[in-house]
């Protein structure tokens, strides 16, 4: 089998198209030779032989080693180098590329090939000894913490405690003799801590070095992101190995990064930084602050000190994008005056950039809408929904930096990651402060509301994942100087942030603000409107809210909600002016008294619907009845109890003894949902009085009210033929009584296993089935939500779920039941509407599985509406053509598959 693909000299042996075989970066160097772009040659070792490496004990096998060495000659022969060479060596960078991109998550190892003596011939090949050995310090520092896992700040503090002997303050200031110094030091501390010298066999570093790259796989911060991502285990990454080409040969060479557009704002431009003598690691670590690439008139940017590059990378940027039809992430090298190439892949970028690329590369002419809205995350469009520092509010700003990523934060200051996570599982909003991140930190990023560095420009790693997560992030601040000991973050102002102040940031200004300042909502105007607006003309599927206050609903539909997919109608009843006749009821031993109770809380309820179908105008409004166990709603402890008894004319004891009839060991599968109103019909009946007088009072105000009564928790056709009774029985009465009628529907919450098999049946009576996914998920796995936390984390890791089934839908298991329960409800009743109103309804993977399914709506909380209208959308474009699964019914079949 092929598992070693070679590029170079304008020919590969891949292209864009495998990059689930290449790796993301493997597939766009192939492609980018194939361009004839300036790319070092080399090749790349499959994802396949990352996972054959794991499924032979973590061995390379001899077959792959047999295809890397032919590879490797072949390398020799392009760059009329030898690998291992004393006088004319043959380096090169050994690289990590997943088919996702994965920032940071995996490591690089660059300058592999050097060693004593070869250093010494690079030395007299190039007459540049700094070069040489500069070259070789890095690689014995990035070769010890990746392969051998030395920390990387153990070296940094051996080269800081040089720099300050000699009154250095940065790395470039370092001669060659002290390079020598330096890398001596590192050798014999290399020696100290594993107790044998510094490898010299450049093909034992190759493979020790491939090997780690397989392994980076499965350290702890790649096995995080992709828990964070969804990204399956097995995929497994490539490695890419690539002749070296020199960014840190002098003050004609340099390195940079680079994006066809602004990753923060979307703007039209060539946007990144670029360091003079350096190598590519140096841009991203934030060691050294770099310089822009376009002019800013002050003689330091690209497009100043080389024009003739900075224009033929302005080429180099044009045709890429037009290419891809992306804005595209670009590494590149200068060597002597020459450009060179190093990656491409499509760019992370803000929610607000993405939303104004698409749309601008639509008024372009090189996207169609349905290309246009395919280039927005619709998990992305949440950085959009969330608010900014109120502009009203008076804000100190007590230090700038670059702005990394835009958005506001407000959170207490910390000073590591660690600390971050901890303070947020306690429910504390943090601000993670760092001279610099690295990849070890990803976690606090992510607790974090922002992040603020002292070091790094907006290429870093800092600005980079931030930007990815949709964290803002201020970068590269000179004005602070971070003490870890401390735990402080003193400013040029003279204000001192310890640990646990507020403090605000403003990732879009670069600002950072003391004290705690108040943010409000972002409008959803220019750009995004006219996206939303493609959105809607091209999704098959409605999008619904779960919404039962005013408030809400008033959010969902100015968040483009067609019709509330779920009211809970038990939120409701906690309500201080409300809760006591509930609990009156509770309390009540006879029907008679829980028949007065109810009658207090009708007037409630039915105010409760018309605010919903006044704001809902023309809207479906799914109600459902009471579904959580009664003693939910009964104080807990005894001052409360007591209070209860005195209201009610009860004793304590009298009290706590209703309070242990209804307490059970396991309420979830206990005396909720329909069974309450099988059992009391009193509080459905009430409860459908208060959903069709409110109907009718905004019917003859003008208000189109379509009301859907939903019984949960069925498991049976005749469970919901009793409450469907006594609905419809209702329904007579008011009607009778007010002279009037209103169309209506009774339907049922498919969350039980049992009602999913019997959705044939269930049909015949119900006008439309609501999902309840998260109750259907934990009753299909045995599962608790509430419970499993640290149980799913390990499954996770070992691959038994990718994603959270909480979080994203089980499709081969609790979607089998819901596509059964679709088709076969159909065949019985084509007119059933089918619509999900659990969590699932806003996550994106899911809503293209039901929108495979064919179902009419998803139904999901405020503000994950706009998520899924283009969630929906998007699952439109991909299944283009694709028949549903209900469309088996139209047929009066129902495949295997459906079923």
């Amino acid at each position: 089998m092929k598992r070693v693909y070679t590029f170079g000299d304008g020919k590969a042996e891949g292209n864009a198209l495998m990059r689930n075989l290449l790796g993301g970066k493997g597939a766009n160097l192939a492609e980018m030779n194939l361009l004839g772009m300036p790319v070092p040659p080399g090749f790349t070792i499959t994802t396949e032989a990352c996972m054959d490496y794991f499924k032979s004990n973590e061995k390379i096998t001899v077959e792959i080693i047999d295809q890397i060495n032919e590879a490797l000659a072949l390398l020799e022969t392009k760059q009329d180098k030898k690998f291992g060479d004393d006088s004319n060596p043959l380096l090169v960078s050994v690289r990590s590329g997943a088919r996702a991109s994965m920032p940071g998550m995996m490591d690089t190892i660059l300058n592999l090939g050097l060693n004593d003596t070869s250093v010494q011939g690079l030395a007299k090949k190039t007459n540049n000894p700094r070069f040489a050995y500069d070259s070789y310090r890095r690689f014995i520092q990035m070769f010890s913490d990746v392969v051998m896992g030395l920390e990387k700040p153990k070296f940094e503090k051996v080269l800081s405690n040089i720099k300050s002997a000699k009154g250095y303050t940065y790395d470039h200031e370092l001669t060659h003799e002290d390079l020598i110094e330096v890398v001596n030091t590192y050798k014999a501390f290399y020696k100290e801590n594993l107790g044998k010298d510094f490898p010299q066999n450049p093909r034992e570093q190759l493979f020790l070095a491939i090997e780690a790259v397989f392994k980076s796989w499965n350290n702890p911060r790649a096995i995080y992101y992709r828990r964070l991502n969804d990204i399956p285990a097995d995929w497994g990454t490539a490695v890419n190995i690539q002749s070296m080409v020199f960014g840190n040969m002098g003050d004609t060479s340099g390195t940079g990064v680079a994006f066809t557009r602004n990753p923060a704002t979307g703007k039209k431009e060539i946007y990144g930084e670029y360091l003079i003598n350096a190598q590519g690691e140096d841009v991203v670590a934030g060691i050294r602050t770099p310089q822009p690439m376009a002019s800013i008139g002050d003689g330091t940017s690209l497009e100043e000190k080389w024009p003739h590059l900075y224009q033929e990378l302005v080429n180099v940027r044009n045709n890429l994008e037009n290419h891809y039809k992306d804005m595209q992430d670009m590494e590149f090298t200068i060597e002597h005056g020459k450009l060179w190439m190093l990656q491409c892949r499509n760019g992370k970028r803000t929610a607000a950039a993405a939303v104004r690329m698409a749309v601008e590369m639509y008024e372009e002419g090189m996207l169609t809408k349905e290309e246009a809205i395919m280039r927005v995350g619709a998990d992305q469009l949440d950085q959009l929904l969330h608010p900014m520092l109120d502009p009203k509010a008076e804000k100190k700003v007590i230090a700038t930096g670059l702005p990394a990523s835009p958005g506001a934060a407000v959170g207490r200051a910390v000073f590591n990651a660690d600390d971050a996570e901890e303070w947020a599982n306690k429910g504390e909003k943090v601000i993670l402060i760092r001279n610099e991140t690295s990849p070890e930190d990803i976690g606090g990023m992510h607790a974090s509301q922002g992040v603020i560095t002292a070091r790094g420009g907006m290429t870093s790693h800092a600005a980079v994942v931030a930007r990815g997560m949709g964290t803002p992030c201020v970068s590269g601040s000179t004005d602070i100087t971070i003490d870890y000991k401390a735990k402080t973050m003193s400013t040029k102002s003279g204000v001192v942030i310890n640990e646990g102040d507020w403090v605000s940031l403003d990732g879009a200004k670069g600002q950072i603000i003391e004290g705690k300042i108040p943010t409000v909502q972002v409008e959803m105007t220019g750009n995004f409107g006219k996206l939303m607006s493609w959105v809607d003309e091209i999704k098959t599927m409605k999008v619904r809210a779960n919404a039962e206050t005013p408030k809400d609903a008033q959010t969902a539909r100015n968040f483009g909600a067609e019709g509330i997919g779920l009211a809970r109608t038990e939120h409701m009843f906690f309500d201080v002016n409300r809760i006591a006749d509930m609990r009156a009821m509770i309390l009540s031993s006879t029907e008679e008294g829980r028949r007065k109770a109810l009658a207090n809380l009708l007037p409630y309820q039915k105010q409760d619907f018309v605010d919903l179908f006044t704001i809902m105008d023309g809207l479906p409004v799914t109600v459902r009845l009471l579904d959580p166990p009664l003693h939910e709603f009964l104080p807990h402890t005894d001052a409360e109890m007591q209070e209860l008894a005195d209201k009610m004319g009860m004793t304590l004891a009298q009290v706590k003894t209703r309070a242990e009839q209804l307490h059970e060991l396991n309420p979830m599968l206990g005396h909720r949902g329909c069974r309450l109103a099988v059992t009391y019909p009193e509080i459905a009946e009430m409860q459908a009085r208060a959903i069709l007088e409110a109907a009718l009072e905004c019917a003859s105000k003008g208000i189109k009210v379509i009301p859907e009564i939903e019984v949960p928790l069925i498991g049976s056709k005749k469970e919901l033929d009793i409450v469907k009774n006594v609905i419809d029985t209702t329904a007579e009465k008011v009607f009778a009584e007010k002279g009037q009628k209103i169309e209506y529907l009774v339907g049922t919450m498919i969350e039980l296993p049992r009602a999913a098999l019997q959705a044939e049946y269930i049909a015949e009576s119900a006008g439309f089935f609501g999902f309840g996914t998260n109750d259907l998920t934990q009753t299909t796995l045995g599962m608790s939500r509430d419970d499993t936390g640290a149980i799913l984390d390990e499954y996770r890791a070992k691959g038994v779920y990718v994603a959270d089934p909480f979080a994203s839908i089980d499709v081969e298991g609790v979607g089998k039941l819901v596509r059964r329960a679709c088709v076969q409800g159909r065949m019985t009743n084509p007119d059933i509407h089918l619509g999900v109103c659990g969590e699932h309804g806003g996550d994106p993977a899911s809503i293209e599985f039901f929108n495979s399914c064919g179902l009419d709506y998803v139904s999901c909380s405020p503000f994950r509406v706009p998520v899924a209208r283009l969630a929906a959308a998007q699952a439109a474009v991909k299944q283009k053509g694709q028949p549903k699964a209900v469309d088996a019914a139209k047929n009066g079949c129902c495949c295997k598959e459906a079923c």
